[in-house]
This record gives C-alpha cells, structure tokens and sequence, in this order.
C-alpha cells in the first residue's frame, strides 16, 4: 500500500542574493512518520525546512498534505502546519503562558478570547513539555532550555497534523532532550508528522527515516535501520563516523 506524503518538495532551487543554497532538491515526508534531516554545517538543512514551511522563497513545487502549498489559505494552513525555528524571538515580557497560546491564534476568531479548550491545549502543551512550573513568569527570565521547551509547547498547541522543528534540542540538556525524543514519538503514534533537522545523530539515527543533505542537495533519503542509509551517513561525515547498533539502538560513534 502506498505510504501517504505529508510534504513534498519537487525541483526546488533556492538562493540567498546571487548564491545558490538549494540544487533541484526533490524529496516526500511520509505522513505520521518521524524525519531527521542531517548534513554537514552549511548543507542547507534549515533552508530546506523553512522551504517546506513556507517561510523560505525558491522556485519548484511544495506540497503539504497533497495540496500546493501556495494554493492553502493563510490560516488553514496555520492549523494544518506547526513551526518552531532557531533562536526565535518572542516578547520579553510575554508570560510563559501566554507564549504558549499564540499557537492557539489559527483557531481563535478575531479578537477573541481564549476558549475553554485553548486554555486547556495550553496547559496540557506546558504540562508536556514539563513547563508548567513556570508559566506565570516572563520568558525573559527563563533559561535557554527553559525558554526552548516553552516554545516547543508553542508549536504542540497548534494541534497541527504536520510539525517541523529546526535544532528543537538547542540548550536541552540530555534528559529533556530525550524526554524531546518521546514526544515525537507520542506525536507519532497518534498519526501526526514530526520533522527536524538536528545535529545530534545518536538521535536523529532513532527517526523513521533519514534525509541527508550535502552542499544542498539531498544525497540520499531512506529508513534509518537501512544499511544504505547508515552508508551515506558515514560518507556525508567524510567517514568520521561509524553507524553502529548498540543496546537494540543505532548511534554514530567516532572513528
């Protein structure tokens, strides 16, 4: 049976000025599955997810959930797609709280107030994410993974079928960045699509699939457990790693 696609990307070039970033990169997201795009520094990873976000202009053809993507209204596809990029900025004096319900904007009408249900969305988001314990204090005053783990739950209220998260691990320590772990699992479980780019192989290697890109292009795409997948993983990383199953998981250890 076919896999359904929660994205795809066909002949996409992207540039910033003058210099190309993206090269005729075409590749699907499996809908309710868990992609890591890895790479090199200066690949093109970010690029490519705020490509597929929307966020990013290039010239070929997206889409989310069988649909162009510049076909989808502003708003539905603010319900459909969920984001949370690097070092994204928020209001200083915004409480935790209220971080967290700017992703309950795409289900509000205008000038409406929070329902019922979106606070409880919030609350379960910032419960999650183990957060709650600080929702009534400005993200100003958080830490780095403090503030991470709120905007994480940001991007969880949305409730969106479809989640793309740029380095979600940036200041988590190893505990929180595996609880991180769980949640994508849970998210996909429940038949919602996780992608992010990460830097921390030992974790994207436990994804569902691999899309590896190098100087922009997408090398290769396939099953994290496949042996072709472990091989272009070691090539992209110039062989300065070994793909290697340990304890039932796979890690990229150091030659």
């Amino acid at each position: 049976m076919k896999e359904n696609v929660a994205l795809s990307a066909s002949g996409l070039c992207v540039s910033a000025g003058k210099v190309p970033i993206l090269h005729d990169v075409s590749m699907t997201v499996p809908q309710g599955r868990w992609t890591a795009i890895v790479g090199p520094n200066g690949a093109g990873k970010s690029t490519l997810l705020r490509a597929l976000a929307g966020l990013q202009p290039g010239q070929g053809q997206l889409e989310l959930l069988g649909r162009p993507l510049r076909d989808w209204p502003a708003r539905q596809r603010a319900r459909q797609l969920a984001w949370l990029g690097q070092n994204e900025s928020v209001v200083a004096d915004l409480s935790s709280y209220e971080v967290v319900m700017l992703g309950r904007l795409p289900h509000q009408g205008w000038l409406a107030a929070p329902s019922a249900q979106d606070h409880a969305v919030v609350q379960q988001a910032l419960r999650r994410t183990h957060a709650w314990a600080w929702h009534q204090r400005p993200v100003a005053e958080l830490s780095g993974g403090e503030r991470q783990r709120v905007l994480l739950a940001r991007a969880l209220a949305v409730q969106a079928q479809v989640l793309l998260m740029d380095e979600p691990l940036a200041n988590l320590d190893p505990p929180h960045q595996s609880e991180w772990m769980d949640t994508a699992r849970e998210l996909t479980a429940q038949g919602i699509t996780v992608v992010s780019v990460l830097h921390e192989l030992g974790i994207a290697l436990q994804s569902d699939q691999l899309i590896i890109i190098q100087r922009g292009r997408v090398l290769h795409q396939g099953a994290t457990a496949d042996a072709a997948t472990h091989a272009a993983l070691e090539a992209v990383f110039d062989h300065r790693i070994r793909v290697r199953q340990v304890d039932g998981r796979w890690w990229a250890l150091p030659v």
